[in-house]
């Protein structure tokens, strides 16, 4: 790195001239100071300050996926930088034990002042929510609509060309179809698989016909379970019946897609397998750390507001609780548990499939 005769002041280094004197108390400026206003304030600013880090971090995860071929030697970067995420969305959740020091009681000083305000229009969030797959036509009806009536138009534009942008879940499919080694050479796993998956669940039902403690009831109910077990495994083989649970909204990832992140799951021990099953975590833990962040944010709203509309127009509660269920990106990965096997009962996979996916090395060393 070159060396600068300049001097680096701290404070002008981060601006704290332009951070410190962005706190603009509304109550002050009606002549009745509110306390917490400025608690609000600050906890706001520092989750905007956060989101930028997380949609900077996303961005150059995107810009690895966002090409034909993903480099090995550019995952770590990509778990490095998912992590940071986890880590950051970690405090997030956190800072709302902070701003649940204020009472109901002591944010009705300046609610009304805030109207029509509201953390929808957070631009950044939405940034956040897009890139990682979360499309328009993905949210609740009262979500789509507030794009129109509570947006500026320029915001709104930014956000329209985002959407036109390939998402992380979008780029994730398409790395996870590139995956070779279900089909190699005369091996194809998903045979062996579905054969495995018949003998398991063969088993299951004769510990349930041979169970003498069950009622001839409760045997054909829990056989009923286990058939209705089977035609779901059958449904994830056959692309077919695949692809028609996708248009119901069942999947998002393609049929090859979901297979692979299975397979990367069934054998995430293989040493070439476990970093894409570290990345497919990771993807998890954001997503789940989103929603417990929505979740804890709607309990806050309730506790704040009860039953009142939000400053923004919303429902409140109810609407921030509907965008918890909905605003879910990789809910296939959460979902692949369902068709794991017990490592006992893995199809043991062929030698060469074995070396290619380990470190596996030939000829001899030369001093």
């Amino acid at each position: 790195m070159a060396a600068r005769n300049k001097q680096v002041y701290y404070g002008e280094y981060l601006q704290l001239d332009k951070i410190l004197a962005a706190q603009q108390l509304e109550s002050e400026l009606v002549g009745k100071p509110a306390h917490d206003e400025m608690l609000f304030i600050i906890t706001h600013q520092a989750y905007e300050l956060w989101f930028k880090q997380i949609v900077f971090e996303l961005r150059s995860v995107i810009n690895v996926f966002d090409d034909p071929v993903v480099e090995d030697k550019k995952m770590g970067v990509v778990l490095h930088r998912l992590a940071r995420i986890k880590s950051i969305q970690r405090l997030l959740v956190q800072q709302i034990d902070i701003i649940q020091t204020m009472t109901p009681l002591d944010f009705l000083e300046f609610r009304d002042l805030l109207v029509p305000a509201s953390g929808f229009q957070s631009i950044q969030f939405k940034q956040i929510e897009i890139m990682l797959g979360i499309k328009r036509h993905d949210r609740i009806p009262p979500d789509r609509e507030f794009f129109h009536s509570r947006l500026k138009d320029e915001d709104r534009e930014t956000l329209d060309r985002l959407e036109d942008q390939p998402s992380l879940l979008q780029l994730t499919d398409q790395w996870l179809q590139r995956m070779p080694f279900m089909k190699y050479g005369n091996f194809d796993f998903w045979t062996v698989y579905a054969e495995a998956v018949e003998k398991m669940l063969r088993s299951d039902m004769e510990i349930i016909q041979s169970n003498p403690t069950l009622t001839d009831r409760e045997k054909e109910f829990q056989l009923a379970g286990a058939e209705a077990t089977r035609l779901r495994f059958l449904s994830l083989l056959r692309k077919d019946d695949f692809e028609e649970l996708r248009k119901a909204g069942e999947f998002r990832l393609s049929h090859h897609g979901f297979l692979a992140a299975l397979f990367i799951h069934l054998y995430r021990d293989e040493p070439m397998l476990y970093s894409p099953f570290r990345y497919l975590t990771l993807l998890v833990d954001i997503d789940e750390l989103f929603t417990t962040w929505r979740q804890r944010h709607a309990i806050m709203v309730q506790r704040m507001l009860g039953t009142k509309i939000g400053t923004g127009g919303s429902s409140g509660h109810d609407y921030l609780s509907q965008t918890t269920r909905q605003n879910r990106v990789f809910l296939d990965l959460f979902n692949l548990s369902t068709y794991l096997l017990p490592r006992a009962d893995l199809p043991v996979l062929p030698d060469e499939i074995r070396k290619v996916l380990g470190f596996f090395f030939s000829g001899h060393h030369q001093d």
